[in-house]
């Protein structure tokens, strides 16, 4: 059991991980990821990848929503304009996949850094009612301009890479995964640094911040960039995914789902973004295996949709009611209990 956090250095004060038992996860959780898509079936590879792109855009929500404290239902309008990045340098200049990604990453946080100018005045309830207006805005855009492809969209080639089409789920996965963890990597970070700790004293106490010397409105639109960009770079990896980018592809909903991810999950933490992600993904999916294996499931499949939607529901509602701070907080709970157990009376 760790009791203490004595450090000799500032080098490993700074470390990231800075335990052997972190180092271990780590290495346990590395040894997963690289065995999984060898012992996986096609329907678990197309989960984990869709999995790990949620879990790349949830990571950025919780940069401006759970880290900085600005509410933002725009997140699919920025993975949108992500993907039609993607889509349009792809299917018309045959550009590199690594560059589609970066350069959709970098218009997605333009696109999140105009919406964020309004941050400075409004917050809350009336910042989210100006991302949702953002939203409109950019399905408005996506569905009514000729190189956008309309309302019929773009489809798009697969990416390669040295001659090898990334065509299936367990070649996309080798893409998909690993930017994921860099992503993960680079948010963690983020959050040991002087930006990070000055997005988490405006979200604690923004005037405060602001009399500390914090130029609220630069860390503002900064923090809306980064969320964007993270959102920009998923929505690109899932364009590549799907192949298929429509105005219909990034609804009002899919903003609503990861703000659901990230107050599931547990808002402020790396690893409520990962878990709320898994959750709003997995849960109806394995609501819907459960069904299946019913006597006679298969058949009362379309009676039986609404349930599942009613208990999904409720699990999202009973995490809400019983533990506020999400499913982050129950697992350092579990945590501690079990190291503690043994020395309990």
């Amino acid at each position: 059991m760790r009791i203490g956090t004595f450090k000799e250095s500032y080098v490993a004060d700074a470390a990231l991980f800075d335990s052997r038992t972190q180092h271990a996860w780590l290495a346990v959780a590395a040894v997963l990821l690289l065995v999984f898509p060898f012992v996986a079936s096609d329907y678990w590879l197309y989960m984990a990848c869709l999995v790990a792109i949620n879990v790349a855009s949830a990571t950025g929500l919780n940069i401006l929503t759970g880290y900085t404290g600005l509410v933002s239902l725009g997140q699919a309008a920025f993975m949108g304009l992500g993907a039609y990045t993607v889509a349009i340098l792809q299917t018309r200049y045959g550009t590199p996949f690594l560059f589609n990604l970066l350069a959709g990453g970098v218009v997605a946080m333009l696109g999140g850094m105009v919406v964020g100018i309004p941050s400075l005045r409004v917050k809350g309830l009336y910042l989210a009612i100006v991302t949702i207006a953002a939203s409109f805005i950019a399905h408005f855009l996506f569905a009514n301009f000729d190189f956008t492809g309309g309302t019929a969209g773009i489809s798009m080639p697969p990416a390669s890479l040295w001659g090898m089409e990334l065509d299936t789920s367990f070649r996309l996965y080798w893409l998909i995964v690993p930017i994921m963890v860099l992503m993960l990597l680079g948010a963690a970070n983020l959050f040991r640094t002087r930006i990070g700790r000055a997005f988490i004293a405006i979200r604690d106490r923004d005037i405060s911040a602001e009399v500390l010397g914090i130029p609220l409105l630069q860390y503002k639109l900064l923090s809306f960039a980064l969320s964007s960009f993270y959102a920009g770079v998923a929505g690109g990896l899932w364009a590549y995914f799907f192949r298929v980018v429509t105005p219909e592809s990034f609804p009002l909903t899919m903003s609503i789902f990861f703000l659901a991810a990230i107050i599931v999950g547990g808002m402020g933490s790396i690893l409520g973004g990962i878990l709320g992600a898994v959750f709003m993904t997995m849960v109806p999916e394995l609501l819907k295996l459960a069904v299946d294996l019913l006597p006679g499931g298969a058949s009362l499949a379309v009676f039986l949709s609404p349930v599942r939607l009613v208990i999904f529901g409720a699990l999202i509602i009973g995490f809400l009611v019983f533990e506020p701070l999400g499913l982050a907080e129950m697992w350092r709970r579990t945590r501690r209990f079990f190291h503690l157990w043994p020395f309990k009376n």
